[in-house]
């Protein structure tokens, strides 16, 4: 159901924030749900590049033949529910401190600034949603990376804090998941709302266009920002990736540099074609959807500093 508003009675506060929140739970929740077999798919690629070194389409053959086709929807559970928290904390707390950055330098300099606005806000956001997906990101690399491990989220979470721990089984990771957000929600925010404001220019003003029309733009935009942000963040996912595949010793930081050592450049960016196409793709279907979520929701479009 729609929440409609009108002037007088637009939402602000909480209340205004809870639905840019829930809009953003949903449009990631949704989208990096739907996209858990192209997820498995690079997971696997980072972590065995010597069984499956046939790309994408030959390591989709090769999982379905192994382990049939619903070991593509494994990590599903964890997927779902870890992005649909991150959602709401990224997006929600992007339009929070976005608003309190531009009133905190002025509007007219929040106009001239906006490209350093658009990264501190995100930055920050993204910083805070972390410590909810770091969890359940955890748990889901673990049940890709070992099939037999458990049977979902549930059983998978709680064995893994019976046996080691929150720090270590759940953060041990935190290093590389904010190293790998945090520029990439930076980058994607960024680049999408520039590239929102270049297309904008050409076809009109949000107020002047059709509600079809500024999906295409949002969904456009998001796909330039999602390219863009998948290569920023390559190096820290497929990091964060090994990391958490096993349980290992010593600190995440010492466990990061041998892990670097041993990948080197190439290494590094293993699985990056997949990821560019699942990591634009969702990027784009998560701003053409929190689009129409934030106006189901009377949410309006937030506080809006570009130049067109």
């Amino acid at each position: 159901m729609s929440l409609k508003t009108d002037a007088a009675t637009a939402p602000t506060g909480i209340n205004l924030y809870s639905r840019f929140a829930l809009a953003g739970a949903i449009s990631c929740g949704v989208t990096h749900g739907a996209l858990t077999p192209v997820d498995v798919v690079k997971t696997r690629i980072q972590l065995d590049n010597k069984t499956y070194n046939k790309g994408m389409a030959g390591t989709f053959r090769q999982v379905i033949k192994a382990e049939g086709a619903s070991a593509l929807l494994t990590g599903f559970g964890p997927t779902f529910t870890g992005y649909f928290l991150q959602g709401a904390f990224k997006f929600g707390g992007y339009e929070f401190w976005k608003k309190t950055l531009i009133e905190l330098v002025g509007q007219e300099n929040a106009v001239n600034y906006r490209s350093a606005i658009y990264l501190v806000g995100s930055g920050l956001a993204e910083f805070v949603a972390d410590i909810a997906l770091c969890p359940l990101e955890a748990t889901r690399i673990r049940l890709v990376s070992q099939p037999t491990f458990a049977t979902g989220l549930v059983s998978g979470f709680s064995r893994i804090l019976k046996e080691e721990g929150v720090v270590r089984g759940f953060y041990s990771g935190f290093g590389p998941i904010v190293f790998k957000q945090v520029p990439y929600t930076m980058a994607k925010f960024l680049v999408y709302e520039r590239a929102a404001e270049a297309i904008l220019r050409q076809v009109g003003s949000p107020e002047t266009i059709s509600p079809y029309a500024m999906t295409g733009v949002n969904l456009a935009a998001g796909v330039i920002a999602g390219t863009v942000a998948a290569i920023v963040s390559q190096p820290a996912d497929t990091l964060l990736s090994k990391i958490n595949k096993t349980s290992g010793s010593g600190s995440a930081m010492s466990r990061l540099a041998v892990l670097g050592k041993e990948l080197g450049f190439r290494g590094l960016f293993l699985g990056l074609g997949p990821r560019i196409i699942m990591v634009g793709t969702l990027t784009s279907l998560q701003f053409g959807l929190y689009g129409e979520m934030k106006k189901r929701f009377g949410a309006g479009e937030g506080y809006q500093i570009r130049k067109l």
